[in-house]
């Protein structure tokens, strides 16, 4: 099945229905076997048991940037090919970036206070995701205050391709300033620096966490679909009853 098949909103419906049980079922397995390795991974020998919130923050920080990244796929939908479910994509992708952007923020200041001694620092990376976080927030503000819904795509995906900017400078930030934030260590030139021991939990934890988006924004976009049909139906019932 193509793209162009997907275009049609009951083709995906049908298909959503059909992929979600197994979808679930596929996270829930992976996140539980993500979350025992990391439950049962070792100490790291200067950070001790707080090392673990690695295998939460990380994941999170990733999917910040992932859902943007795909949003952006989104926005050239809804811009240049027109596709129908684009928009719908985008929409209901941003509450669930907003959502893993909020807890990698939380989650690093969780794990900054003990290794940097600050909740908080306007550290490059940190100040950066920030960034990405408000404009998540602008995007759902923007989606509520414009009511044509093709005027608030176009807007929408506008803002989505302009803040795409930002996704290598997060990625980068720790190579170009030389801040508080370590340099990267899992995807690198030369090859992760991690050992396996964390490496394996963090790349399971890494694939749950990205199951889970899908499956949360297959779901979303079910709603919405339905959700468009309904407020159709009441227009047109509207329409009828005021003839």
């Amino acid at each position: 099945m193509t793209l162009i098949d997907l275009a049609n909103p009951s083709r995906f419906l049908a298909l959503a229905g059909r992929i979600l049980p197994w979808l679930v079922a596929v996270t829930v397995l992976v996140l539980a076997i993500g979350l025992y390795q990391s439950a049962t991974a070792p100490d790291d020998y200067q950070q001790g048991a707080t090392v673990k919130i690695m295998f939460i923050h990380v994941p999170n920080a990733w999917l910040s940037m992932f859902v943007w990244g795909v949003m952006s796929i989104a926005a050239l939908g809804t811009l240049v090919w027109r596709h129908p479910l684009a928009d719908v994509a985008a929409k209901t992708a941003v509450p669930i970036g907003a959502a893993f952007t909020f807890l990698a923020l939380l989650t690093g200041s969780l794990w900054g206070r003990p290794m940097w001694g600050t909740y908080w620092e306007w550290d490059a990376r940190l100040t950066s995701v920030l960034i990405l976080f408000l404009m998540y927030l602008g995007l759902m503000a923007l989606w509520r205050a414009v009511e044509d819904p093709s005027r608030a795509a176009r807007a929408a995906a506008v803002l989505t391709l302009v803040g795409s900017i930002n996704i290598p400078i997060i990625k980068f930030s720790v190579d170009w300033w030389n801040t508080l934030h370590q340099p990267a260590s899992v995807i690198r030139m030369g090859g992760s620096t991690l050992d396996r021991a964390f490496l394996i939990p963090l790349l399971v934890m890494a694939i749950g966490f990205t199951l889970l988006f899908l499956t949360l924004h297959i779901a979303a976009m079910r709603n919405e679909i339905l959700r468009r049909r309904v407020r159709t139906l009441q227009m047109l019932q509207a329409s009828k009853s005021a003839a």
